[in-house]
């Protein structure tokens, strides 16, 4: 009878261990709310940064939206900060729940993860020098163009090089192309335009100017897991706040402007 009832014990414990150890989705539990997780690369200011010196908090545009959307579907949201390149990785491997950095759904992208509808349209912007003498596309002729990498401006490079020879060099995080920009080893960045705006607002010896592009194909989406039921949660939220006027509130509170 003990025999049995110590068997009976053992099979109790090992079952309560196992179903411990089966759950390895990025959502979890938080007292009486889930948890989505949101990866993003926080150098992409006023998308999502964090404001050295006075907390270590991320911050921007897309951490409020993401907050205010995943309030309105009962979530709470932690952000984890990594590199641009590493984020659709991340959804697949299941890390996170959902992924915004001013990330735009390209066809490749679309391969392996699903998107929200855009949220936020934008352009491309050259970056130099003001003394640089560089003012339009033809003047990269020969030069050194720094891009993020992993980012769709990174595309636009390759783009710009079937028309004027350009070397093209990439680095993680837009502080390091502003960093190589100033130190002369970059010619020219290329930059998605509110975040240059900001760089060339701070560094008085940056200037800039926008290179044309299709509106439906630059603009920024929320991305999610291939077949994740978020996606219609987040489009059906995100057009609500669009048409009752919230999004162009967090707009104006970023970017100064409405879209």
């Amino acid at each position: 009878m003990k025999k049995a009832l110590i068997l009976l014990l053992t099979m109790v414990m090992a079952v309560g261990l196992a179903a411990c150890g089966t759950s390895d989705k990025s959502t979890k539990a938080s007292g009486d709310k889930k948890v989505l997780v949101m990866a993003t690369s926080a150098d992409y200011a006023p998308f999502e940064y964090i404001e050295t010196g006075k907390s270590d908090e991320i911050i921007g545009f897309d951490v409020d939206l993401a907050k205010a959307i995943a309030g309105k579907l009962g979530f709470k949201l932690q952000v984890k900060d990594m590199d641009f390149n590493g984020l659709v990785q991340s959804l697949k491997s299941g890390q996170a729940d959902l992924a915004m950095a001013g990330m735009t759904p390209t066809p490749k992208r679309k391969k392996n993860v699903d998107f929200s509808d855009i949220y936020y349209s934008a352009q491309h912007m050259i970056v130099s020098k003001k003394d640089s003498g560089i003012k339009t596309l033809e003047d990269l002729k020969g030069k050194t163009v720094g891009v993020q990498l992993g980012s769709i401006q990174e595309n636009k490079a390759k783009e710009i090089k079937k028309q004027v020879a350009i070397k093209i060099e990439d680095r993680n995080r837009i502080p390091d192309l502003i960093q190589e920009l100033k130190s002369g080893r970059f010619d020219a960045a290329i930059i998605e335009d509110t975040v240059a705006k900001g760089y060339v607002a701070k560094e008085k010896d940056l200037s800039e100017f926008t290179v044309s592009d299709d509106p439906k194909e630059v603009g920024s989406a929320i991305a999610f897991p291939k077949n994740s039921d978020l996606t219609a949660k987040f489009n059906k939220e995100l057009k609500i706040m669009k048409e009752n006027g919230e999004l162009d509130q967090l707009v104006v509170k970023w970017f100064g402007k409405e879209k």
